[in-house]
């Protein structure tokens, strides 16, 4: 079976719009001098809020002509990148976040026009009836994971900075601070995984080890030692953001990864 290349009829008018104001809108925040807050603000909101739209429209199968929510490399991307642009919408108010605006604007652009061109396979109906809760418990650890890994890359930037400056020289961002917001969203997306595997483990029969479950597990392991070397070495710095970028990139070929190579490269649908 070939998978569609961009939805059509009903469902492209209702993908359509809201991924059209999302990708104007997200450009337009990238390109706004970052002095005027207020029209970054309302340009970052405005294409949040029609991502969310796309989203909505792409996951449920809104306009199909068939009832049922689609899955694919593409719409879990998108639903990452929203989740960790809503950690950002949030922290930007007490952090001093301006560098990374541009990137996320621009991120976020990029998955919301893949999500449109790739929107993933309709499944009428679950495996299991607790098959959509392993969904959303796995899609809500990537966003966790995704917000982790922007704020490592922050840490490893004011890290770089205070190297290169005098001692005692403002960064402008809080190391600790960063420090401690990036363990607590490995935690927490630890925390979820765990249960999404738990979940998937329970209902699957039979089990198998295919390539998400395998990555799946590896990425688990690899957040699992960050987490006991930080607290029982204290790992922190490069050491601790490059257990970070290595777990992140395990459980990104788990999903994203295996389905990619399925869609696009394989052309066929899972099975």
């Amino acid at each position: 079976m070939i998978l569609s290349f961009g939805p059509d009829g009903a469902m492209g008018w209702a993908l359509g719009l809201p991924t059209l104001v999302a990708l104007l809108a997200y450009a337009a925040a990238a390109v706004v001098p970052a002095e005027r807050e207020a029209a970054v603000r309302g340009t970052l909101l405005a294409g949040w809020i029609a991502h969310a739209l796309a989203i909505l429209a792409d996951i449920t199968g809104l306009g199909a002509a068939t009832a049922g929510a689609r899955f694919g490399f593409a719409p879990a991307l998108s639903v990452t990148m929203w989740l960790v642009l809503a950690v950002y919408a949030v922290e930007s108010r007490f952090l001093p976040l301006g560098g990374v605006r541009r990137a996320l604007a621009l991120l976020g652009a990029a998955v919301v026009l893949l999500a449109f061109l790739f929107p993933g396979e309709l499944r009428p109906h679950a495996l299991s009836r607790w098959a959509p809760l392993h969904w959303v418990l796995g899609i809500a650890s990537y966003g966790l994971f995704g917000a982790a890994v922007l704020h490592g890359a922050m840490l490893n930037r004011v890290e770089q900075q205070m190297r290169q400056r005098a001692a005692g020289a403002p960064t402008g961002m809080p190391l600790l601070r960063l420090e401690r917001l990036t363990f607590r969203f490995v935690g927490a997306g630890f925390v979820v995984l765990s249960a999404a595997l738990l979940l998937g483990a329970w209902y699957a029969q039979p089990w198998r080890w295919d390539h998400k479950t395998v990555f799946s597990m590896l990425g688990w392991v690899v957040f699992a030692a960050l987490l006991a070397g930080r607290r029982a070495f204290g790992w922190r710095g490069p050491l601790a953001t490059r257990w970070l970028y290595g777990g992140a990139a395990l459980l990104l070929l788990a999903y994203v990864g295996s389905r990619f190579v399925l869609e696009i490269v394989l052309q066929r649908a899972p099975g």
